[in-house]
Order: structure tokens, then sequence, then C-alpha cells
């Protein structure tokens, strides 16, 4: 075997290097010509531009946008750019949607931005990218969604972007923006959402944002606002939630007016420096959530009823005085009652909690420390119904001592610890994807789409009356089956905010044995539906946001389409400039042919065809499923010629390139050295072995190459690199124990699928840290099958053989299952930490990591 310049390996022979060149010289304009038609760009020049200045100006680490520079981003399926299907007046296709979330970008928003000029869409959320917002993005007047949430974007909000009028929904909130909000937002008459929590936004509310018609959501938590409570609020004629909790309004009342806002939902205002009385809120008909706590309000409790639909009361922490209005009885959907902290007096109505009757999911707290209670109510009993919490302590009633039980000190509550929910009875199966929960039938295997939601301003204290409800809502606005939504965890954030992790299941069809996957089609219509908002509101849930929509195994090869499904016009453009360039390949393939074929005669490479047929003829025969059969010179492509800079890493085996396909997608390449290679039917054999393992905790393989002597097999690409890396002393970012803890289970996980589920089972061989990837959200997959064996399984007669070989191969110190991860317990509190992990993989062959312990004392 031999190299020829390029670093093309060609096996066998040597082949003399005297060129035709007029035949070469022919080819190379044949297909210069194709080329240069393919080039033609049928998106706009000045978007494309536009795109490739906002590339440069960015910093992706992880090489997502890598194909920004091959062929035409409408047309190419650029990472995260959606176009038209409708070539406009001027005959170009344009940006449609910009669609680059949870992506790891950083750098700066580029000023191009704004030659987008018919963009609806505009996505940068959970990325680091910082500077700051570029005024440009005025200019974008289609412009519907500015979603820029959850970045390190600083500097003031420009003026500019008042001036959008399709605007429905501004998104900035976690990030450092300062300054005041520009009085042009007034002008905003579409805008139904302002999410701008959490930033360093200060001034004065400006009083002309009473004039937006279509504003529901007011979100300005968390910021450095001052000045007053502008009383022109409540002329919004539709707002639903005004959330301003954590500014400083220094001494400002409680507009009056702000009970004239009748279709309010929400009122948040909590520890803003507020003071004098609270309003008369009675005429909020549907009001369901009240939070005024830590503030200096003075006078009484509200004297006229609240709406029966409320959940949640938190008045604690002010300067309230009086006794405890007696409707607080008959508010029958109340989840928590505060007014610790206050100066209330008078005895305790037992009404309040006599007059519930909770079921197994319900709670109510009753929280009235530090006040000046004196006593409960005459005839009123002391003993509370299930789930009722009652709190005393700090009042003058706690020196009764049949009510000791109500004075102690309290926790924080329990149902805002979070819940989850396992599948554990399902293991006895087998399973390469997810056990549904919901499904018809029991332990359905399939693979689910995991979606981070969060609930930014929920209406209740307390989940758990309300999941039913919350399920059967989402899955009627993603048009699923109320068994297809399952909630795998939810856990309560400051705010309060609600976050939970989604499992989205394909629908059961018995009669389908692919059902366990959804279709591509079908991912990309669930992705749409949450990337543009499209799922109606609701009054008790209140606004939601995508935190993350990772399209792992087996969805990882999904790519967003290039345009939407609007139908054609002008079509007929592209039409004819696809047809020339297919025309001219069709010739050019033609003429280089003949070319080749004469070419291959002159050099006498009669028997290299003829060793190629055979090959081909014999893989032929063997059809692996799922696996693709790449060619040589798509994977040479694919590293530049196997390069030493797309090097990254070399065993036993032979070298791994990194690869980008024609595609995009990234892909690690292993190149078998000569002294590894296997017979053909041996490496087929071995392929189609491989190809039948589907965890989400193995390396998948992708496809395979057996051509020109080489063997090689193409693996998805993992961006973080082997756990032996992340564990050296050379690390920049050690792992925190929590990390290290989801990585040794995720790698049992995959061990215990290879040694128990997979069929036949299979013995790994040679588990070390450097065998264990880690993806680009530190999900750990087990790697380098290339030891392994088969386990023992009965033949067609029954029989099983008498002997395997499980002896160690490869590097001595995988000598036990997991023995290198031992590394993971080398830091305080080494004891309880390996009792922790012993214990958290106990299910998934504990015994490994027992002997492991054992021979490292």
């Amino acid at each position: 075997m031999f190299y020829d310049s390029g670093g093309f390996c060609i096996p066998g022979m040597s082949i003399s290097r005297t060129p035709t060149y007029g035949a070469i010289l022919i080819m190379w304009l044949c297909w210069s010509s194709v080329l240069i038609e393919a080039q033609d760009s049928i998106t706009d020049p000045v978007e494309v531009s536009a795109l490739q200045n906002i590339r440069r100006s960015l910093i992706d680490i992880n090489r997502n946008l890598s194909n920004w520079n091959r062929g035409d981003p409408c047309t190419s399926n650029w990472t995260g750019v959606l176009c038209f299907n409708i070539t406009m007046d001027d005959g170009y296709l344009h940006v449609r949607k910009l669609q680059l979330l949870n992506m790891n970008l950083s750098g700066t928003l580029s000023p191009s931005l704004g030659s987008l000029s018919h963009l609806k869409i505009l996505d940068f959320m959970w990325n680091n990218i910082s500077g700051s917002i570029p005024k440009e993005i005025g200019k974008i007047k289609s412009l519907e969604l500015l979603l820029l949430n959850g970045n390190q974007l600083i500097g003031p909000l420009p003026e500019e972007l008042g001036y959008l009028p399709n605007l429905d929904r501004i998104q900035i909130d976690q990030n450092h923006i300062s300054g005041p909000i520009p009085v042009s937002f007034a002008n905003l008459n579409k805008t139904m959402h302002f999410h701008m929590n959490n930033n360093s936004i200060s001034g004065q509310i400006p009083p002309e944002l009473s004039r937006l018609p279509n504003l529901i959501h007011f979100l300005l938590d968390n910021n450095n606002l001052s000045g007053y409570l502008p009383p022109q609020l409540s002329e919004l004629p539709n707002l639903l939630i005004l959330q301003l909790d954590n500014n400083n309004f220094d001494g400002a009342t409680i507009p009056d007016s702000y009970g004239n806002m009748t279709k309010l939902l929400k009122l948040s205002l909590r520890n803003c420096s507020l003071k004098g009385p609270i309003p008369d809120l009675s005429r909020i008909s549907n009001l369901g959530y009240l939070d005024l706590s830590i503030n200096q309000l003075n006078g009484s409790l509200p004297p006229e009823r609240l709406s029966g639909n409320i959940t949640t009361i938190d008045l604690s922490n002010n300067d309230l005085a009086g006794s405890i209005p007696e409707y607080f009885s008959g508010l029958l959907h109340l989840q928590r009652l505060s007014v610790a902290n206050n100066s209330l007096n008078g005895s305790l109505p037992s009404t309040l909690w006599q007059s519930r009757n909770l079921n197994a999911s319900e709670r109510l707290i009753l929280d009235f420390e530090n006040n000046r209670l004196e006593s409960i109510s005459a005839n009123g009993s002391i003993i509370l119904p299930q789930n009722v919490s009652l709190r005393l302590q700090g009042n003058p009633v706690c020196s009764n001592s049949n009510l000791v039980q109500f004075c102690g000190s309290h926790n924080e509550d329990l149902y805002k610890q979070g819940w989850t929910n396992t599948t554990d009875n399902c293991h006895i199966q087998s399973c390469p994807y997810v056990y549904s929960p919901t499904s018809p039938v029991n332990c359905f295997c399939a693979a689910p789409l995991y979606v981070g939601y969060r609930l930014k301003s929920p209406g209740f204290s307390n989940f758990q009356p309300y999941r039913d409800a919350f399920e059967k809502h989402l899955a009627s606005g993603l048009n699923l089956e109320l068994y297809q939504l399952y909630i795998e965890n939810f856990q309560w954030e400051v705010g309060p905010r609600l976050r939970m992790q989604l499992q989205l299941f394909p629908i059961y069809d018995a009669s389908n044995k692919s059902s366990h996957v959804f279709n591509t089609s079908e991912v990309l219509r669930i992705m749409s539906k949450l990337t543009g908002w499209d799922i109606p509101d609701n009054d008790i849930f209140g606004p939601y946001e995508l935190l993350y929509f990772p399209l792992l195994d087996p969805y990882d090869n999904v790519i967003l389409p290039s345009s939407s499904s609007a139908g054609t016009s002008k079509g007929a453009l592209a039409g004819v400039i696809l047809g020339a360039i297919a025309s001219t390949a069709a010739l050019c393939v033609i003429v280089s042919l003949l070319l080749m074929r004469v070419f291959l005669r002159n050099y006498h490479l009669r028997d290299y065809r003829e060793i190629s047929k055979r090959r081909q003829a014999s893989k032929a025969s063997m059809k692996i499923d799922g696996m693709k059969d790449f060619t040589y010179t798509e994977l040479a492509l694919a590293t530049n010629k196997f390069s030493s800079s797309t090097q990254v890493g070399q065993g036993g085996y032979g070298k791994v390139y990194k690869g980008i396909l024609a595609d995009g997608i990234v892909v690690a390449i292993k190149c078998a050295q000569e002294h590894s290679l296997q017979g053909e039917k041996e490496f087929l054999t071995e392929i189609e072995f491989l190809s039948r393992l589907h965890h989400r905790n193995l390396v998948s393989l992708v496809g395979y190459c057996d051509e020109e002597g080489e063997q090689m097999l193409v693996y998805e690409f993992m961006s973080n690199g082997t756990l032996r890396d992340k564990l050296s002393a050379k690390s920049k970012e050690p792992l925190s124990f929590r990390l290290r803890l989801r990585i040794a289970l995720g790698s049992a996980k995959g061990i215990f699928y290879l040694h128990k589920e997979a069929n036949p089972p299979i013995f790994h061989r040679d588990i070390k840290a450097s065998n264990i990837l880690l993806d680009s959200n530190y999900n750990a997959k087990v790697a380098d099958f290339g030891l392994s064996r088969l386990a023992p399984v009965p033949d067609i007669e029954g029989a099983v053989p008498a002997h395997v070989s499980t002896v160690v191969k490869g590097t001595p110190v995988s000598l036990i299952y997991l023995c290198s991860l031992v590394t993971l317990l080398n830091s305080k509190f080494v004891f309880i930490r390996k009792l922790i992990l012993v214990s958290s993989l106990s299910f998934y062959h504990w015994h490994y990591l027992v002997t492991c312990m054992s021979m490292f004392g």
C-alpha cells in the first residue's frame, strides 16, 4: 500500500503519474462550469452577505454553523436558517427565520442583522452572546418575535426597536441590559409580550406605555426601576399579568386606579419599597395571584372580598394591622395565605381550615407568624384537615400549650421541592430507548423528544392539583394525544418560576414496527410549534418559555428545512437554475466516464477494476440496515484528505479524525492501521454486529468505509472529548460532583445495556476513562467496541458454548467494570461519595463497582 501526493490510499500496485493533460483539462473545465453554476445564489445576495457577517461576528466553538460557507443559504440547509419557499417580486428567496437557540454561541450580534429585511423570527435564546443589541434590528419591519433571552447582552435598549410595527413578542430577559425603557416602545401597537425581567433596566416606567392596545404580559421584575408606578397603566385594556418584583419605587404608593384593571390575573409587586394602603381590588373579578410582600404597606388587609379564583395571597413583611377578614374562609381555591411579619391582632378564624376538604394533591398553607394574634375563634377546632399547614410562631396565642405543634419553626414548602417519576418496573425488558410511562400498553419502548420548558409566571403556588389540566392544555396545543406527553420532572425556581423536563413520545401503533420513533416531519412540526410560540396562552399557567429542544439519537440527523411549505410562486426561476445545473452535471458525468475509461485502459488497470468489482459484489451481498457505506473519497473530502489538522486521537486501532460530511454533519472517523486490517467478510460482519446496538449511552455508529484497502468506522462526533481528558489535571473546567455522578450513571447504563439487554449480550472488555465519551451536554456514551465479544447464547439446537473469552483485552487499567471511574471520587468526603455512587449504580451491575472499590481500598 502507498499514498499519492494528495494523501489518497491506493492498494496493491504502483501507478505511473504521467498525466493525460488534455483529458484532465477537459474534465476540469467541465466540472468548473458545474461549480460556477451551482454557486449562483437564489437567495437575496444582500441577505447572503448579511449572514456571512453574522457568522463572522459569532464565536462558534461547537462548529454548529460550519456549513454556512457551503452553497446557498436557502437551498443548502444552512443550520438555523429557514426561508420562504416563495420567491418575491425581486426574484429571490428570503430568510424567514433565524433559529440559533442553545448552540453555545458567543461573540456579538452583527449590525448586518438589519439587512434580513423579510425576517419574522430572530432567535438567539440561551447562548453566551455579549455586546449590545444592534439598533439596526429596528429596520426589520416584518419582525414578529425578538428572542434574545438567556445571553450576556449589555448596554441600553435601542430606541429603534420601538418602530417595529409587527412585533408580537420581545424577550430580552436574563441578560445585563441597562438604561431606561425607551418611550418609543409606546408605538409597539401589536406587541403582546414584554419579557424584560432579570436585567439592570433603570429609570421610570414610561406612562406612555399605557397606549399599548394589545399588551397582556408585562414582566419587568428583578431590574433597577425607580420613580413611581404610573397610574396610567390601568388604561391598558388587555393586561393580564403585571409583574414588577424586586425594583425600587422608593416610597411610591400603589395607585387606586389599579383596581380598575378588570382583566388582570396576576399582580406581583414584591419587594418594591412601596408604602401606603392596599387599594380596593375587589373589582378584579378573575384575580388569581396577589403578591405585595416585603414592602412598607400600612392600613388593614383588603376588607372588600377578593376574587373567588385566587390561589395565592402573600402580604407578608409589611406594616399591616387590624383583624383577619372573615371572607378569607370562602376562598375555595386558596393554596397559600401568608400575612407573616405584620401587626395583625384579634382572633384567628378556624373557618379558614374547617371550610376546606382537600384531596391528596391539594395543600393549604396558612402563615400567620410574628403577628399579635391572641386566640383562635370560639368553638374553633384545632384539628387540621389533611394537607393543611398552620404557622403561628411569634404570636401571643402560642402561650396556649395545646397549640405547640403550630408554633415551631418550619422548613420550605414541601411541594416546592419538585417532583419526578420513574418507570423502574419496565427494566426487566430490553429497550434501547425509553419506556413510555403513559402509553396505552405497558412498557412501550420508544425514542422521546426531550423538551426543557418553563412557566415564567404561573398563577398558583402548588402545581400538583393543576398537573392534569396542564398536560391536557399542552398536549392539545401540540396536537398530540394525551399519553404522548410525560412530565419527567419539575422544579420550582426563584421567581417563582416552574421549570420542567418533558418527554414527548411517538404515537403508539401496534401495526407499525417503526412507531417507536417520530418521523422527521413530526419532529419538525413539534419544534415549529414550540419555537414559534404557537401554543395558546392559558390564564392559570401564564407565559411559557422554551429552554432547550435537543435532537438526540435517533433524531440527531434531522435537518431543519430551509424553506416553509407555503406553496410556490415564481418557483420556475429555481427550477430553471437547478435544471441547468443538472443538465450540465449529466453531460459532465458522461464526458468524465468516457475519459476515465480511456485513461484506465491506457494505464493497464484492468486487475484493479476486477478487484473492485469483486469487492462491490461481496458488499452488495450483505445489506446492513441503517448503516451508510461511505466511499473513500467522501471521507477524504470530509477530513481535508485526512489532514493532520483534523486528527483528534490515536489508539491501538488507528487514528481518529474529525470530519464534516457533505450534509454538514460532524463525525469521528476511525481509520484502521495496516496491522489492524481484518478480512473483508470479518470486517462487514463486525459492522453488522455493531449496527444492532442502539442506546442513548452508546456512541452511535453512522457508517463505514471498506474501500481502497482502507477500513474505517464513522461515528457520531462527541464534542467534549473523553472522560479521561476531563479528569486530567490539564482540564480547564473541572467536573462538579453532580456532573461526575451523572457521567458515571450514564456509563453504567451503557455497559448494563451491552451486558444484559443487547441481543445477544456483549462483553466490552476494554472499559476505561478514554473510552467514555462526552457529548455537548456532557452525556456519557460508551465507545470502542473493537474488542467486544458476543456473550454465550444457545445455538439452534439449544446448546450453549462451553467457553467464551472474557479475558481483559486492551489497556491493563480496564481490569474490571468502571475501575477507571474511581477517579471520580478523588476529593473531600470520599467515603460518602463512594456510598452515593455505589447506591446510585446498584441497579446497573453494582457488583463491578464494589469489586473495583475493594481493589482501590
